[in-house]
């Protein structure tokens, strides 16, 4: 695969997010398994922090850039949109 990242992202609700990707896919990524298997993003199990995110240029971040996913991990957990 080659290099990929994040143009856009919108929150949809509960752990769900939009994502627009630089090949032009946009996929729809659940993130509720993520944040119950990795105890650092246990963090975001408050939908208000996990609302809060930013694109970094690369991929979808928050608590101000220390929690990140990869972007090639969001497109291949991602389901089509």
């Amino acid at each position: 695969m080659n290099l990929i990242w994040i143009n856009n992202a919108k929150y949809l609700g509960d752990y769900r997010l939009a994502l627009s990707f630089s090949d032009g896919a946009e996929k729809i990524f659940d993130a509720k398994e993520y944040i119950a298997k990795y105890p650092a993003f246990r963090v975001l199990e408050d939908k208000s922090a996990f609302s809060h995110f930013a694109l970094d240029g690369w991929t979808v971040s928050w608590q101000n850039g220390s929690l990140d996913i990869a972007p090639e991990y969001l497109y291949e957990a991602g389901v089509p949109a």
